[in-house]
């Protein structure tokens, strides 16, 4: 019978695997260039880069965009909870967890013409949020509504008070309906590069729709976060009939 050898970047994504799960190599360390491991392990940059893959791919390791490998922080996972886009308040009313935004108008078109329900080349407002614990983010954003509906004030420069929001959600008042829609999927190139994760990552998926009272959406929302981060929490309300026959 004719066994398999393990190819060499299973070899060295072995070794640093032990070495991070050992302790040797502490959350947050910064790992050696990619230039200097592939000569301490003698192997190629190429060979080097498809074991770090592997160790990205388990949570052991991120890259972070022109500063290089770290072993990855132990996540510490958030809870979204359904109908409103609050974070819960035992994680959200940490200091350490924040929502930061960015805001713009932006004119409908594909998808978010049928998502709000209006003309092609309608104004609206944008809101693009990711929350951080620290320098590490977890989930992101981007809100929709209609730019006669934005609050007032949010789209100037001074965008301080959005620096502290705790909400992946726009309007203060309660809609009459929410609609969400949720699913596990991988992550766009943009998903994947703004939540620092590999993009054989699943990331949870959620759509938002809010319509008030005369059926009129008043703010939809595309949400992202790493399915290892977070945990959508949904309650239903039974409204029991107490009428009298």
């Amino acid at each position: 019978m004719t066994r398999s050898v393990p190819s060499r970047h299973h070899d060295i994504a072995d070794d640093l695997r032990q070495q991070i799960t050992t302790g040797r190599m502490k959350p947050g360390e910064r790992l050696p260039s990619e230039a200097g491991l592939a000569d301490r392990y003698k192997v190629s940059t190429v060979t080097l880069r498809s074991a770090l893959a592997v160790l990205q791919g388990e949570g052991l390791v991120e890259k972070i965009h022109g500063k290089g490998n770290f072993v990855r922080r132990p996540p510490r996972k958030i809870v979204y909870v359904g109908g409103w886009g609050t974070l819960d308040p035992w994680t959200a009313a940490e200091a350490a967890l924040r929502v930061t935004v960015r805001t713009a108008t932006v004119q409908a078109d594909g998808h978010l013409t049928t998502l709000l329900k209006v003309p092609t080349g309608s104004p609206l407002a944008e809101f693009f949020c990711i929350s951080h614990e620290g320098k590490s983010p977890h989930g992101l954003a981007r809100i929709y509504i209609p730019r006669d509906l934005a609050p007032a004030g949010v789209l100037d420069d001074d965008s301080s008070w959005w620096e502290t929001a705790t909400r992946f959600a726009v309007l203060s008042w309660p809609p009459a309906a929410v609609r969400e829609t949720v699913c596990a999927r991988p992550p766009t190139p943009d998903e994947a590069s703004t939540l620092r994760i590999g993009s054989a990552a699943a990331v949870l998926a959620i759509t938002r729709v809010a319509t008030d009272s005369t059926g009129r959406v008043v703010e939809a929302a595309l949400l992202a976060f790493p399915g290892d981060r977070v945990d959508a929490v949904f309650t239903t309300h039974h409204v029991t009939d107490e009428r009298q026959i």
